[in-house]
């Protein structure tokens, strides 16, 4: 039952196999990475709030300094038409001097917390104009689909938990923030400054470890939508490797010509040694070429009686030498001079061969 079970799984094509590395490979070029939002998020606005740590100071003299000319010029110049611009230009000013370096932080913390999810990476396959977009079946799948309540239920628990740190924060300090009354507007400057960031250090914190678990989730859905079955495995190695029939033909098809080449040579050897059924070497000595006698053509069985045909009808001298030719084929490849320890034996053949054409 179990065998039936796994072949009929087999022929259905479910996709139960992890992805390969070249199907990872691809799906990273076309932007399919393991990535997390809540990660940069968390990321981002932790580091936002650590450095007010080293630029509050800053940001703080730059706001009181802002207050003061509005309250103390601003507010007492007549506004028309050829000093409103200077004044928006100046607030604004003012204002970006303060902004620039949380923007600045923000911007370096997300594109650190991205390089460190995926890396570098550039595709525009996401940002292409795709018409299943526009599908409105589609999108009412994307809306109610199982990621669709997952992610409903991730924004609730952030909510959740954010909304529970921030109440434990606030609660821990209520006897301070009850006497904000009794205090100096200076003193309650810096106790909502140190307030705020309590807050947002703490919940940044507890988004971080809620985005951790995210990509746990992100990095489990991308390996399930990335699930490849056994024939897509089968196919894609025939993609890489090539098809198995076409790779035979192919290299039938190379054997094919080298075997004509090889016969092709044939009539200018000097002698074809024979066994006399079985095997037959066919040797050229070429002084310029090689120091030695060399092989330009041998086989066994059919091929060998191609050979000897040939050489025949090209008035070949054939030499019967049963194991010099069984020692020829099994030690000497085509191409290849013949070994010294046949030197001797093959010499008297080539001397024979070369009497006998003089005679």
């Amino acid at each position: 039952m179990n065998l039936l079970k796994l072949d009929l799984q087999f022929f259905s094509g479910e996709k139960t196999e992890k992805a390969t590395p070249r199907k990872k490979q691809d799906a990273r070029k076309k932007g399919q990475v393991i990535k997390s939002a809540d990660v940069n998020t968390a990321l981002s606005l932790l580091t936002v709030f650590l450095s007010f740590l080293f630029i509050g100071a800053f940001m703080r003299d730059r706001l009181i300094l802002m207050m003061k000319g509005i309250f103390q010029d601003y507010l007492l110049v007549n506004l028309t038409d050829q000093n409103m611009e200077g004044f928006f230009y100046t607030i604004a000013l003012q204002a970006g001097m303060i902004l620039a370096p949380i923007m600045v932080i923000a911007l370096i913390a997300g594109v650190l917390s991205n390089y460190i999810q995926v890396g570098f990476l550039f595709s525009t396959e996401s940002i292409q104009m795709k018409l299943n977009k526009l599908d409105p079946i589609q999108g009412f799948k994307r809306i109610y689909s199982m990621r669709a309540i997952v992610e409903l239920l991730k924004s609730l628990l952030k909510i959740t938990v954010v909304g529970v740190v921030t109440f434990a924060v606030l609660w821990m300090d209520i006897d301070n923030i009850l006497r904000l009354s009794q205090m100096t507007v200076e003193q309650s400057f810096v106790f909502i400054a140190s307030l705020t960031m309590k807050m947002g250090l703490y919940a940044s914190g507890a988004l971080l470890i809620l985005s951790f678990l995210d990509y746990l989730y992100q990095r489990f859905d991308y390996e399930k939508n990335l699930r490849m079955s056994k024939q897509d495995i089968k196919d894609e190695y025939k993609k890489s490797e090539g098809d198995p029939l076409i790779k035979s033909k192919i290299r039938q098809r190379q054997r094919e010509m080298a075997m004509r080449r090889m016969m092709q040579d044939v009539p200018t050897a000097d002698v074809v040694i024979t066994n006399p059924t079985h095997y037959a070497i066919a040797l050229k000595y070429d002084e310029e070429k090689m120091d030695a006698p060399y092989v330009v053509a041998m086989g066994v069985d059919h091929v060998a009686q191609k050979i000897k045909e040939i050489a025949k009808a090209n008035d070949i001298i054939m030499v019967e030498n049963r194991p010099l030719a069984r020692a020829l084929y099994d030690q000497v490849d085509l191409g290849q001079a013949v070994p010294e320890e046949f030197f001797q034996a093959v010499a008297e053949i080539i001397a024979y061969v070369y009497q006998t054409k003089s005679m």
